[in-house]
């Protein structure tokens, strides 16, 4: 069992309908020592990519992308949900569906931030169907940037998206992968990886 599993298992709370609440220490209130080690450890699953931005979706992706980012010394960039008056000029846009918050929302990146010089390792903090990832995905192909690697704190093995993402061809690592979770005990059960 790795740090984030043990930490899921100590601090995790799963409810009803497939929700696992980390909120205490994840994307809620945030542990920055925590967040620090998940940077240090992304930057060592892929530390044989050229990595020349970190790309996420606000706002609980931030958190996990920001130390990701310091470790290769790189910009983070994140789409955001809506557009304002602080963003001018072009933009990509990409919708995604949420599947905490069962809503479509167009996602928007700045076509200053990303361009095909760029090499992307997109990262955030929950997998679950896969639609949020698809988005930053057609962002970086509508800039022409090189997807490296997408990078996830917490994967639902259970649903599709891991499937979906690692079909279309991309390398997809997941610091825990939950394949099961049980509301009742709450019961976590994750998915062996080397």
């Amino acid at each position: 069992m790795n740090f984030l599993e043990e930490r899921i298992i100590k601090d995790g709370t799963v409810k009803p309908g497939n929700v696992l609440k980390v909120d205490n220490f994840l994307n809620h209130q945030m542990d920055v020592a925590l967040l620090d080690e998940i940077g240090r450890e992304f930057k060592r699953r892929f530390n044989d990519c050229k990595i020349t931005k970190v790309l996420t979706i606000e706002a609980s992706g931030i958190a996990i992308a920001y130390p990701v980012a310091r470790e290769f010394g790189v910009p983070m960039v994140f789409a955001k949900k809506s557009k304002s008056v602080n963003i001018d000029g072009d933009v990509y846009v990409a919708e995604v569906e949420s599947f905490t918050h069962k809503n479509k929302n167009n996602v928007i990146v700045s076509k200053r931030f990303l361009n095909s010089d760029d090499h992307v390792l997109i990262i955030d903090d929950f997998l679950a169907n896969g639609c949020a990832l698809q988005g930053l995905i057609s962002i970086c192909e509508s800039a022409g940037a090189t997807v490296e690697g997408l990078g996830i704190a917490i994967e639902k093995g259970f649903q599709i998206g891991g499937r979906v993402i690692r079909n279309l061809g991309y390398r997809l690592e997941s610091l825990a992968i939950v394949d099961g979770m049980n509301a009742e005990t709450g019961e976590i059960n994750f998915r062996e990886q080397k």
